[in-house]
């Protein structure tokens, strides 16, 4: 891994998923967490501070990355519930967690850059106990043609700069791809470069 890698993507992506727009398509859908909850692509933690603390009886976060995992165990400090860290990738079969052992999965702008987020998705939906539910919050696929045409010509590039994530994927397709059916979303352009502006936030459950 070289420097960019390890040292400036990492900042650069807590910077991103940090930023104003992001983080309050975050705060409408994690505080709706409860119980045992499965993070896909925790990353850097910036979700972590917005489980209610009154619902949410432990957090299990997925992510690869050890420098974000770092920047993800200082958020976590002082909680009152505990937050325990896979790193390793989502999409990795073989998640050491129990069939049913999850009252809500977490996944927020991260199926954008996970390779198989389908795969990732199916594995979170084996943990998912019934009557659980998938909280989602993520950019994507623009119904504006004249915007995908730029999502799709641009990717190429963008992946290569911050670490895997497309412009270009549909959220609601790869969640049904995995076997969810979507109970709600709501849709729609937060305020910034177009192309990465298109937002679905909502909530899935086992289909």
């Amino acid at each position: 891994m070289g420097f960019y890698e390890s040292r400036i993507l990492p900042r650069l992506i807590d910077w991103g998923c940090g930023m104003g727009a992001i983080t309050e398509q975050r705060e409408r859908i994690v505080p709706r967490a409860r119980g045992r909850v499965l993070e896909l692509g925790i990353g850097s933690g910036r979700n972590i501070p917005l489980y209610d603390a009154g619902r949410v009886e432990l957090v299990w976060g997925v992510d690869p990355s050890p420098e974000l995992y770092r920047m993800a165990v200082d958020r976590a400090a002082g909680l009152p519930f505990p937050v325990r860290f896979f790193v390793r990738a989502a999409d990795e079969p073989g998640l050491a967690l129990p069939d049913g052992s999850v009252d809500t999965v977490v996944v927020t702008y991260a199926l954008c850059t996970i390779p198989d987020p389908v795969t990732a998705l199916k594995e979170a939906r084996r943990t998912l106990a019934p009557g659980g539910e998938l909280l989602f919050a993520e950019h994507g696929r623009s119904p504006d043609p004249a915007v995908r045409r730029w999502q799709e010509r641009v990717t190429p590039v963008w992946r290569h700069a911050t670490g895997g994530c497309r412009l270009d994927r549909d959220p609601l397709a790869i969640l049904a791809a995995a076997g969810f059916r979507v109970a709600e979303v709501d849709t729609g352009y937060v305020p910034g470069w177009k192309p990465a502006s298109w937002h679905y936030v909502g909530v899935a459950v086992a289909a």
